[in-house]
């Protein structure tokens, strides 16, 4: 086995065919300096030194100085089809030059040719579309109809999962790094994690989709009425480290969450639209859920969210008023067909199936020989490499995997150095 020191050999990214603009405003220590002296602390930085972003073009970032960076990051994995992409920019621009806000107390066509674009896409029992400004908000919002339609309260998540940083939201989210010490749990109940490779139960054991599925029904059983309001979870687990559940699971806990009068909310904020090689995640696993929240790849980088449903529980939401000001913003919903267009056009489902199954394999090839990589594991172009001190503790190596880092800071990296910007 290789030793797991990295590299001194840095691969160069390809060419590529762009000039951008020169860079003419304030330097990136008078940005810093502004920074620190009006922007609230929290909004923090990755990087010993941060990267000054000012233009993308397609998979590419430039800073400041014109340095190119293959963009692995992709604005946390929303900008799905690339910077600026030419047919999405064109189609704010004409529709902004025309009308940038009216209400959805108006009559306007681009929110209803885009919601029928929507659900074109979905499982046919999925046809009524709202539209909001985020995926905490998506989220949020999912949680509510599911407890004014079923008239119960328990909502059942799974640890490591990350839905939001709104105040109903951050509930649902189970990491401490995303929690303050505010009331935010009520009615809310986290049930094991389905991870085969640092949870309880792996996949070289029998029935481990069932094992992993009854804490569900016995979270149900012990935490709740036994009627519950419905269960959320994200296709593949995101921002808690790309965990993929083990095959059969989630389809099991649909049928407990229904046998409790439940709704299944499927959060696709960060595998829909295509990134998992499935247009959404949720059909890895073969179920249909009753509630679907979009977010992210939606507008490719355009503010813009989605929650969709049937009609019954939409019309269960009617009996009081609901009202979002941006909610179906004409800027944002021309975003959104533009990304739907270009997903027919240039392939993208297809191309993530297959780039995303040959990535997969080549990151397996380096785990047989580099003995810092424990696990790689994924679907299309969501892919995680858990990097780790040694195999058979799984021990995380949180210095390798931020060069320079530890768990508690972001800021202690050097990833900048290259011209690679990961996600970890």
């Amino acid at each position: 086995m290789q030793n797991q020191k990295l590299s001194q050999d840095r691969p160069s990214i390809p060419p590529y065919d762009y000039q951008p603009d020169p860079y003419v405003g304030l330097s990136k220590q008078q940005i810093i300096d502004l920074r620190q002296q009006y922007v609230n602390p929290v909004v923090a930085t990755y990087y010993q030194q941060p990267i000054m972003i000012v233009e993308g073009s397609m998979q590419y970032v430039f800073d400041e100085t014109g340095k190119r960076y293959l963009d692995g990051f992709a604005g946390i994995a929303t900008i799905n089809l690339g910077h600026c992409h030419p047919h999405v920019v064109k189609a704010v621009q004409e529709q902004s030059a025309k009308l940038q806000h009216t209400t959805t107390l108006y009559l306007h066509p681009t929110i209803a040719e885009y919601s029928k674009m929507l659900v074109d896409k979905m499982p046919d029992h999925l046809s009524m579309v709202y539209f909001v400004n985020s995926g905490s908000e998506a989220n949020d919002l999912a949680m509510l109809m599911a407890r004014v339609y079923t008239e119960n309260f328990d909502i059942i998540t799974l640890q490591n999962g990350y839905h939001g940083m709104s105040g109903n939201s951050m509930g649902l989210t189970s990491q401490s790094t995303w929690k303050y010490y505010t009331p935010h749990n009520f009615g809310i109940h986290h049930a094991m994690n389905a991870d085969v490779y640092r949870g309880a139960w792996n996949n070289h054991e029998n029935n481990v989709a069932y094992k992993y599925a009854n804490e569900v029904k016995n979270l149900i059983q012990y935490a709740t009425s036994g009627k519950i309001a419905g269960f959320i979870a994200e296709s593949i687990q995101g921002v808690g480290g790309t965990i993929v559940y083990p095959d059969g699971y989630l389809k099991k806990v649909y049928d407990y969450v229904h046998q409790a009068d439940g709704l299944f909310i499927a959060d696709e904020v960060q595998t829909g639209f295509c990134r998992t090689g499935a247009f959404w995640g949720f059909e890895l696993h073969d179920v249909k859920p009753d509630i679907v929240t979009l977010a992210k790849g939606i507008g490719n980088g355009v503010p813009l969210a989605a929650v969709v449903t049937t009609p019954e529980i939409a019309q269960a939401f009617t009996q009081k008023i609901h009202f979002n000001t941006f909610a179906g913003n004409p800027v944002s919903c021309a975003a959104g067909k533009a990304v739907l267009e270009i997903i027919e056009r240039e392939n993208i489902q297809q191309n993530c199936a297959i780039v995303g199954e040959y990535l997969l394999k080549s990151l397996q090839h380096l785990q047989e020989t580099h003995e810092c990589i424990g696990d790689v594991r994924g679907c299309g172009l969501m892919i995680g490499v858990d990097l780790v001190k040694n195999r058979q503790t799984k021990e995380p190596n949180f210095e390798l995997a931020s060069w320079g880092g530890d768990e508690n800071s972001y800021k202690a990296d050097r990833t900048s150095d290259l011209a690679l910007i990961p996600r970890k």
